[in-house]
């Protein structure tokens, strides 16, 4: 297919996203007896070029004689036009291969507002966009991702979705659909369908009714007594079993996270609870120190990057961390190496860290505060005190940095105005902290708006509305006037508000997002392409109230649209979790303090797998204050915006 897509890249912005050819790229033989998997990441090549995750599967496929992996990207409207013009489909970067020559299409959604680009690459593929339309011929559509712990939204366009960890139920679907596919595909799609959902991990949305009562959801049932009431996440339960990517990705042009990566741990057993990725992914599981100390002399190696980046909810809590890091300065073979943190906790960064990174080339250094007063960091349990960050900010200005970046999130329940204004009020003082050190000190803020989460404490939590968001960010920009050596960023409401939408909706959004897509709203990621009046006239077209989904608080017994998907929480663990938060009351990073229960070890049968059992010293977490101040807020006083009214 080379031959026909070549003409078309004089016609496109960057042509270097369809050529591949990146080092640690495989051309993998096809057989008619192979399984062939398509691994697609529903944004730019630049953007989804250092996953991860697609980066370990596609390494895994490879590794089998019955299977084959290629990739795939979301083309840019530039070369969709080409395409479309020229009758050709979506293609393998690798082998540039149609679409059609693969048996299963395999998508990462880790953004909600990535929707309509997979049904855009399901459409470029060939295969009918609604999964009830497909034959036994067509791909099979299998979603993996953060995003798919609520896929209901999407469930009429795929086929499969993934919960969890990938690495070992990848192979059991190839198996699957091997043994199919080699028996003429006897039993059609619902046959091999049937099958997937007999394997952990493996939720099958067509084998699912949902009922409603008016606007509310009743209940999602099997259909069929065969099919699990409940689908259970998968979870690699030794990180050391699967040392990948082994051969990373170096790409011939310009991408985000254009580094090493090298992946430290698994999981968080912090609990802040905005935080939905450190509530799915438990429980804690750190790599062996030696094997990062391989893997990322190896990386360099083989890959030529002059940086690391040490990957991880929170990286700075990983055991030894500065015993990796300085091992891997005093290598000879990593003396030209930057180390990057990319996730810092500041009650466990220190000046230790900060003499071990200041080694290498500095970049700078980001840390997630999350909210602006004590207060509020006991309500989303980020129980991290103003001493800590100045401390960790002055270790960073002490050992040469000259900038830092603070991320807040805005619109958490209870907020309200002084808690925003605190916001300004730490990162006036971390520039006064950088001045001590050097005049160019300069601090960025960053702020995003706070989407409640599925299977988090807060996912009971009515999201604050487009204007009040707005209101919030002019406080900031008010803010921003007063405070030099400041910069400040934040994220549009308006996209918020359809992640909102997205990450608690239920199978009545489908026809929302296939109307917006089919009136041309691709890429909604992209500030250039985002139009939040699409999404509302799609929704006023399919009778969808935007308030009952996105705005109001939920109910103690109300059923989720992810109620028959398990993250391996319990529910009750996380309602309590809610009302502690209205009560202002915070919990002790459970790494150091009897189970909370909350699930995630004791269902699976796994602990947290950690080389320390000692407490980092100086932080917050387990340093026995009273952290309940402060009286009860009951959840009918809690208004739209999120602050406390009456």
């Amino acid at each position: 297919m080379w031959t026909e897509i070549e003409p078309l890249l004089d016609n496109v912005q960057k042509p270097a996203r369809y050529i591949g050819g990146e080092g640690g790229a495989q051309e993998p033989e096809h057989a008619s007896d192979k399984v062939a998997w398509l691994l697609t990441y529903p944004d730019t090549y630049e953007v989804g070029l250092p996953n991860q995750g697609l980066q370990i599967l596609y390494e895994i496929v490879n590794e089998r004689d019955d299977a084959v992996a290629e990739r795939s990207y979301a083309p840019w409207t530039d070369m969709e036009e080409q395409l479309r013009a020229a009758g050709l489909p979506l293609f393998s970067v690798d082998t540039h291969k149609p679409a059609d020559a693969f048996d299963i299409i395999a998508f990462n959604l880790s953004a909600e507002l990535t929707y309509t680009n997979l049904l855009n690459c399901v459409d470029l593929a060939g295969a009918p966009v609604r999964a009830a339309d497909r034959t036994p011929e067509d791909l099979l559509v299998i979603v993996g991702g953060h995003c798919t712990y609520n896929p209901e939204p999407i469930a009429d366009f795929i086929d499969a979705v993934v919960l969890g960890d990938g690495e070992e139920v990848i192979g059991e679907i190839t198996d699957v659909v091997h043994a199919w596919k080699n028996n003429d595909r006897a039993g059609g799609r619902e046959a091999v369908l049937r099958q997937l959902s007999q394997l952990e991990g493996v939720y099958i949305p067509s084998l699912y009714e949902a009922t409603y009562d008016g606007q509310t959801l009743v209940s999602v049932l099997p259909k069929c007594d065969d099919v699990p009431e409940r689908v259970e996440k998968r979870t690699v339960a030794d990180l050391a079993d699967w040392p990948y990517p082994k051969h990373q990705l170096v790409p011939l042009t310009d991408v985000v996270h254009d580094r090493l990566n090298v992946e430290v741990f698994r999981g968080c057993t912090r609990g802040c609870r905005f935080c939905q990725a450190g509530m799915i992914t438990r429980p804690v599981r750190e790599r062996p120190a030696e094997q990062v100390r391989t893997m990322i002399a190896e990386g360099i190696k083989r890959s030529g990057y002059d940086e690391v980046a040490l990957t991880s909810l929170s990286t700075a809590d990983f055991s030894g961390i500065e015993d990796v890091i300085k091992d891997t300065m005093d290598d000879p073979s990593c003396s030209q190496v930057s180390i990057s943190l990319p996730s810092l906790r500041v009650d466990a960064f220190g000046v230790g860290i900060a003499a071990e990174l200041q080694r290498g080339r500095r970049s700078g250094l980001t840390f997630a505060p999350e909210a602006g007063t004590w207060r509020m960091r006991q309500v989303i349990n980020k129980l991290i005190l103003e001493e800590d960050l100045y401390g960790a900010v002055d270790s960073a200005f002490s050992q040469g940095w000259r900038r830092s970046k603070l991320y807040f999130l805005t619109g958490l329940p209870t907020e309200t105005d002084e808690d925003t204004e605190g916001i300004f009020e730490l990162a006036r003082n971390c520039v006064k902290i950088g001045k001590k050190y050097t005049g160019g000190a300069s601090v960025t803020v960053s702020v995003g708006g706070f989407v409640p989460k599925p299977f988090t404490p807060f996912q009971w939590f009515g999201q604050n509305t487009v204007e009040e968001l707005r209101r919030k960010v002019g406080v900031l920009l008010e803010q921003n006037k007063i405070s030099r050596g400041v910069q400040f960023k934040w994220h549009d409401p308006e996209a918020t508000l359809v992640e909102g939408l997205m990450s608690r909706g239920d199978r009545r959004l489908g026809p929302v997002i296939e109307d917006v897509w089919r009136n041309g709203g691709v890429f909604q990621e992209w500030s250039e392409h985002f139009d939040l009046q699409r999404w509302l006239d799609a929704c006023e077209r399919h009778d969808v109230d935007i308030e009952w989904y996105v705005y109001r608080h939920r109910t103690e017994d109300e059923v989720f649209p992810w109620d028959h998907l398990s993250a391996g929480l319990h529910k009750d663990f996380l309602w309590q979790e809610w009302r502690d938060a209205l009560d202002e009351v915070g919990l002790e990073d459970c790494r150091w303090t009897p189970c909370y229960d909350c699930g995630a070890c004791t269902g699976y049968g796994i602990e947290h797998v950690v080389a320390s059992a000692t407490p980092p010293a100086g932080g917050s977490q387990g340093t026995g204050q009273n952290l309940a101040v402060g009286g009860a807020v009951p959840v009918e006083l809690l208004s739209k915006s999120g602050a406390v009214v009456g």
